[in-house]
């Protein structure tokens, strides 16, 4: 194994695990293999890059350094070269953690510093400029991630949200230095490091910047960022000739197929009404969840009459709703509730004879494969932009995933995702 990453979330491990799979067009990427939490048996000597999918995003700081840590010391176990920290391309975090104190962590544990922090993604209009994040034409702060239930976020300014969690304050690349080059990139964080400066946000506003970067990381024992950053990765080793490039493979999983949505983002909440228009929908109230009356048999009976209707099952609520709830229960207990909902609901669906899961929203992934005990899963061909096929064995069962980041996707995400699992 070349390169390791520690997801900090179940939809981001897949949307970087296809991006390593992916690799370079003309070139193919590495044989890329997911792992739910951190294996307890050795790596197919076979992978050129493992991906580890913690839950860590939202776990206390000093249980998300440990997760961390752990994963750490098992990729380097397989001998990995390179470790990589993936965190949402929208920065997703708090005043406390857990980006700075895990990226911090991990840098001491390697011995190293001026390590990249970007997490653009300009495929999904997610672009770093002048340290401040945005989505498409707007701030951070104003494209709705302001109200993101777990963590909201209303500082674009990554250089000063990174601050406020870590140690030290953290260094700065503007695009007009990544402009020059892949080297000049190189020299300013080498330069950096030589100040002790740990951690070093880099602007980027499109593919070519991001190749840039990861050319200038192409010995870096660690670099941070989103998805995107992976994506000239790969190249450096088959540069190098310590690997091959290869394709994703394709495969298709037969049964029935459902959707399940547990984000309230803008773009999950325009997907889910699209979707309404010509399939079958069914709204859960999460206050009935969180009190423990959803009847999961009218749910299961749901799913097998509308097999043909592409079924969704969703507790998207909108914003303000979700807000109303967190001051009369709590933040965490509607947060747990609603995925201790769906991780319950997950195996009795795949009792009943779905074989096709399609996820979305990062914090409904993670308790769906959690409830379904996962241990890995292989990455196929991308279905939209950081969305692949995920194909999984449970028992003597086969089961096809999407996990898709609520950001994610296009309006007829959902039953196409369905049809591509099937093809």
């Amino acid at each position: 194994m070349l390169i390791g990453v520690i997801a900090d979330d179940f939809t981001g491990a897949s949307d970087i695990g296809v991006t390593l799979a992916k690799g370079l067009p003309e070139e193919g990427g590495l044989k890329t293999a997911l792992y739910i939490g951190v294996p307890d048996h050795s790596a197919d000597p076979t992978i050129g890059a493992g991906v580890i999918a913690l839950k860590s995003r939202s776990l206390p700081v000093a249980e998300a350094v440990t997760q961390s840590l752990h994963a750490c010391d098992w990729l380097l176990a397989q001998g990995c070269q390179q470790i990589v920290f993936k965190y949402c391309s929208t920065f997703d975090s708090t005043a406390e953690g857990n980006i700075g104190p895990v990226a911090e962590a991990l840098a001491e544990h390697l011995s190293t510093a001026g390590v990249v922090v970007c997490p653009a993604f300009p495929a999904m209009k997610r672009t770093l400029y002048q340290g401040h994040l945005f989505v498409a034409d707007q701030l951070l702060n104003a494209s709705g991630m302001e109200n993101h239930p777990l963590t909201p976020m209303k500082d674009p300014d990554i250089r000063r949200v990174l601050a406020e969690q870590s140690q030290h304050a953290p260094g700065f690349i503007a695009w007009q230095q990544v402009q020059q080059g892949s080297e000049a990139i190189k020299q300013q964080l080498q330069a950096l490091a030589d100040q002790k400066t740990c951690l070093v946000v880099t602007d980027a506003i499109n593919d070519e910047d991001l190749l840039k970067i990861a050319s200038a990381c192409a010995e870096a024992k660690l670099v941070t960022g989103g998805s995107a950053i992976a994506r000239g990765l790969p190249h450096n080793f088959i540069r190098r000739g310590e690997a091959s490039g290869e394709a994703a493979p394709e495969f298709s999983v037969k049964g029935d197929g459902v959707v399940l949505v547990g984000s309230c983002s803008r773009t999950t909440l325009k997907q889910i009404a699209y979707h309404r228009q010509q399939f079958a929908v069914h709204e859960l109230d999460a206050e009935q969840i969180i009190r423990g009356e959803v009847d999961s048999q009218a749910l299961l009976s749901f799913v097998a009459d509308h097999q043909q209707q592409a079924p969704l099952i969703y507790t998207s609520g909108d914003p303000q709703r979700v807000s109303q709830l967190q001051k009369k229960y709590g933040r965490e207990k509607v947060s747990q509730a609603i995925e201790q909902f769906f991780a319950s609901l997950a195996p009795q669906l795949v009792a009943a004879g779905v074989r096709r899961l399609v996820v979305g929203g990062g914090e409904t992934s993670g308790a769906i494969v959690s409830g379904l005990k996962l241990d890995s899963v292989v990455i196929g061909a991308e279905i939209s932009t950081g969305v692949p096929a995920l194909q999984a064995k449970r028992g003597e069962e086969t089961i096809g995933l999407a996990l898709k980041s609520g950001n994610f996707g296009e309006e007829d995400f959902f039953s196409r995702a369905l049809k591509a699992l099937a093809e």
